[in-house]
């Protein structure tokens, strides 16, 4: 009995990768081999990424308050500092948005983060 070498469940696994590969540059594209490879690096990278995005994010609000606040004559660590005394609970994304789009309001967080290291 010969061997089948074009059968559907082959074809159907190499088209499944390379249909992932759609949008890679050269061979990487079209050529199986080099496809498989790109594809699995793709897929490791998306999702050790996926993890680091929340790190990435957690540090752009740190320098936007840490900009926010130095204008009102604090540091960021005195800033957190004064609002746990003053068990102001806010997280760093709903404190970064403050600070962009309400300064009023986050310049009375500050005011009363003020307060509560004076005390």
């Amino acid at each position: 009995m010969s061997r089948a070498i074009d059968g559907t469940k082959r074809k159907n696994r190499r088209v499944k990768i390379l249909k992932l590969a759609k949008g890679f540059r050269g061979r990487r594209a079209t050529n199986y081999k080099a496809a498989k490879d790109a594809v699995t690096k793709a897929l490791t990278h998306a999702y050790v990424d996926r993890r680091d995005r929340k790190g990435s994010f957690r540090r752009l609000w740190i320098a936007r308050i840490n900009a926010a606040v130095r204008d009102e004559g604090l540091s960021y660590s005195r800033f957190m500092d004064g609002l746990n005394k003053a068990g102001i609970i806010l997280n760093r994304k709903a404190l970064s948005n403050m600070a962009i789009e309400d300064p009023a309001a986050f310049k009375s967080v500050v005011e009363s983060a003020k307060k509560a290291l004076q005390a």
